[in-house]
Protein backbone atom coordinates (compact mmCIF):
# COMPACT_ATOMS: atom_id res chain seq x y z
CA UNK A 1 0.00 0.00 0.00
CA UNK A 2 1.53 3.32 -1.00
CA UNK A 3 1.67 6.49 1.08
CA UNK A 4 -1.02 8.00 -1.16
CA UNK A 5 -3.33 5.06 -0.37
CA UNK A 6 -2.80 5.50 3.35
CA UNK A 7 -3.52 9.22 3.23
CA UNK A 8 -6.67 8.56 1.16
CA UNK A 9 -7.86 6.04 3.77
CA UNK A 10 -7.01 8.50 6.55
CA UNK A 11 -8.90 11.29 4.77
CA UNK A 12 -12.02 9.14 4.27
CA UNK A 13 -11.68 7.94 7.88
CA UNK A 14 -11.68 11.55 9.05
CA UNK A 15 -14.77 12.26 6.97
CA UNK A 16 -16.41 9.17 8.48
CA UNK A 17 -15.68 10.26 12.05
CA UNK A 18 -16.87 13.80 11.36
CA UNK A 19 -20.01 13.14 9.34
CA UNK A 20 -21.29 9.55 9.84
CA UNK A 21 -23.72 10.35 12.66
CA UNK A 22 -25.00 13.42 10.84
CA UNK A 23 -25.55 11.41 7.63
CA UNK A 24 -27.37 8.61 9.50
CA UNK A 25 -29.72 11.14 11.10
CA UNK A 26 -30.39 12.80 7.77
CA UNK A 27 -31.10 9.50 6.04
CA UNK A 28 -33.29 8.22 8.86
CA UNK A 29 -35.80 11.00 8.02
CA UNK A 30 -36.35 9.39 4.60
CA UNK A 31 -36.14 5.70 5.47
CA UNK A 32 -38.28 3.35 7.50
CA UNK A 33 -35.58 2.28 9.94
CA UNK A 34 -32.38 3.42 11.55
CA UNK A 35 -30.69 0.22 10.36
CA UNK A 36 -31.41 1.05 6.69
CA UNK A 37 -30.05 4.57 7.26
CA UNK A 38 -26.87 3.12 8.77
CA UNK A 39 -26.49 0.65 5.88
CA UNK A 40 -26.77 3.42 3.30
CA UNK A 41 -24.41 5.69 5.23
CA UNK A 42 -21.85 2.87 5.41
CA UNK A 43 -22.26 2.16 1.68
CA UNK A 44 -21.72 5.87 1.01
CA UNK A 45 -18.39 5.87 2.81
CA UNK A 46 -17.40 2.57 1.15
CA UNK A 47 -18.00 4.19 -2.22
CA UNK A 48 -15.79 7.12 -1.20
CA UNK A 49 -13.13 4.72 0.06
CA UNK A 50 -13.17 2.78 -3.23
CA UNK A 51 -12.97 5.92 -5.35
CA UNK A 52 -9.66 7.21 -6.66
CA UNK A 53 -7.76 9.42 -4.25
CA UNK A 54 -9.80 12.44 -3.37
CA UNK A 55 -8.63 15.98 -3.31
CA UNK A 56 -9.84 17.82 -0.23
CA UNK A 57 -13.58 18.35 -0.51
CA UNK A 58 -14.83 21.87 0.11
CA UNK A 59 -18.36 20.77 1.03
CA UNK A 60 -18.19 17.18 2.24
CA UNK A 61 -21.80 17.09 3.44
CA UNK A 62 -23.06 18.03 -0.02
CA UNK A 63 -21.03 15.22 -1.61
CA UNK A 64 -22.06 12.71 1.05
CA UNK A 65 -25.72 13.69 0.61
CA UNK A 66 -25.52 13.21 -3.16
CA UNK A 67 -23.88 9.79 -2.90
CA UNK A 68 -26.30 8.69 -0.15
CA UNK A 69 -29.32 9.83 -2.19
CA UNK A 70 -28.15 7.70 -5.10
CA UNK A 71 -27.76 4.74 -2.74
CA UNK A 72 -31.25 5.40 -1.36
CA UNK A 73 -32.75 5.59 -4.87
CA UNK A 74 -31.11 2.25 -5.71
CA UNK A 75 -32.65 0.73 -2.57
CA UNK A 76 -36.08 2.08 -3.49
CA UNK A 77 -35.76 0.86 -7.09
CA UNK A 78 -34.74 -2.59 -5.83
CA UNK A 79 -37.76 -2.65 -3.50
CA UNK A 80 -40.05 -1.58 -6.36
CA UNK A 81 -38.71 -4.42 -8.50
CA UNK A 82 -39.25 -6.91 -5.71
CA UNK A 83 -42.77 -5.62 -5.04
CA UNK A 84 -43.69 -5.73 -8.74
CA UNK A 85 -42.39 -9.27 -9.04
CA UNK A 86 -44.28 -10.42 -5.95
CA UNK A 87 -47.44 -8.70 -7.20
CA UNK A 88 -47.06 -10.47 -10.54
CA UNK A 89 -46.74 -13.78 -8.70
CA UNK A 90 -49.86 -13.02 -6.66
CA UNK A 91 -51.83 -12.18 -9.80
CA UNK A 92 -50.73 -15.28 -11.68
CA UNK A 93 -52.97 -18.02 -10.27
CA UNK A 94 -51.51 -20.69 -12.57
CA UNK A 95 -47.95 -20.32 -11.37
CA UNK A 96 -46.46 -22.28 -8.54
CA UNK A 97 -44.93 -20.39 -5.67
CA UNK A 98 -41.13 -20.45 -5.99
CA UNK A 99 -38.98 -21.50 -3.09
CA UNK A 100 -37.35 -18.70 -1.06
CA UNK A 101 -34.02 -19.60 -2.68
CA UNK A 102 -35.51 -19.42 -6.21
CA UNK A 103 -37.20 -16.15 -5.31
CA UNK A 104 -33.89 -14.72 -4.06
CA UNK A 105 -32.17 -15.77 -7.32
CA UNK A 106 -34.94 -14.24 -9.42
CA UNK A 107 -34.85 -10.96 -7.49
CA UNK A 108 -31.07 -10.89 -7.80
CA UNK A 109 -31.36 -11.43 -11.55
CA UNK A 110 -33.97 -8.66 -11.84
CA UNK A 111 -31.66 -6.31 -9.92
CA UNK A 112 -28.75 -7.21 -12.23
CA UNK A 113 -30.89 -6.54 -15.31
CA UNK A 114 -32.05 -3.23 -13.84
CA UNK A 115 -28.44 -2.26 -13.18
CA UNK A 116 -27.42 -3.20 -16.74
CA UNK A 117 -30.23 -1.12 -18.22
CA UNK A 118 -29.71 1.83 -15.86
CA UNK A 119 -28.99 4.96 -17.85
CA UNK A 120 -30.88 3.93 -20.97
CA UNK A 121 -33.90 6.01 -22.01
CA UNK A 122 -37.26 4.77 -20.72
CA UNK A 123 -38.50 3.68 -24.16
CA UNK A 124 -35.36 1.62 -24.78
CA UNK A 125 -35.81 -0.13 -21.42
CA UNK A 126 -39.52 -0.68 -22.02
CA UNK A 127 -38.87 -2.09 -25.49
CA UNK A 128 -36.26 -4.51 -24.17
CA UNK A 129 -38.43 -5.66 -21.26
CA UNK A 130 -41.54 -6.12 -23.42
CA UNK A 131 -39.50 -8.24 -25.80
CA UNK A 132 -37.57 -10.33 -23.29
CA UNK A 133 -40.06 -10.75 -20.44
CA UNK A 134 -43.46 -10.36 -22.05
CA UNK A 135 -42.47 -12.15 -25.25
CA UNK A 136 -44.09 -9.52 -27.47
CA UNK A 137 -43.20 -9.36 -31.15
CA UNK A 138 -41.73 -6.24 -32.71
CA UNK A 139 -45.09 -5.20 -34.24
CA UNK A 140 -46.81 -5.72 -30.87
CA UNK A 141 -44.16 -3.65 -29.08
CA UNK A 142 -44.41 -0.91 -31.71
CA UNK A 143 -48.20 -0.75 -31.23
CA UNK A 144 -47.89 -0.84 -27.43
CA UNK A 145 -45.35 2.00 -27.27
CA UNK A 146 -46.52 3.99 -30.29
CA UNK A 147 -43.20 3.74 -32.11
CA UNK A 148 -42.10 2.30 -35.44
CA UNK A 149 -40.89 -1.28 -35.85
CA UNK A 150 -37.55 0.13 -36.95
CA UNK A 151 -37.28 1.97 -33.62
CA UNK A 152 -38.12 -1.27 -31.81
CA UNK A 153 -35.29 -3.00 -33.66
CA UNK A 154 -32.87 -0.15 -32.89
CA UNK A 155 -33.87 -0.03 -29.21
CA UNK A 156 -33.49 -3.79 -28.78
CA UNK A 157 -30.05 -3.68 -30.39
CA UNK A 158 -29.06 -0.74 -28.20
CA UNK A 159 -30.12 -2.53 -25.01
CA UNK A 160 -28.39 -5.77 -25.99
CA UNK A 161 -25.20 -3.89 -26.90
CA UNK A 162 -25.21 -2.14 -23.53
CA UNK A 163 -25.74 -5.43 -21.66
CA UNK A 164 -23.01 -7.15 -23.65
CA UNK A 165 -20.56 -4.26 -23.18
CA UNK A 166 -21.16 -4.09 -19.42
CA UNK A 167 -20.93 -7.87 -19.01
CA UNK A 168 -17.55 -7.94 -20.77
CA UNK A 169 -16.08 -5.18 -18.61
Amino acid sequence: MSGADISHHDYVGGLFRSHYDWLCSRLHRHLDSRAHAEDIAAATFCQLLNSPSLTPIRQPRALLTTIAQRQMYQLWRRRDLERAYLDALDNDEMSTVPSPEDLAHLLEALQAIDTLLDGLPAKVKATFLLSQFNGLTYPEIAAELGISQRSVSDYIARAFNRCLRLCLE
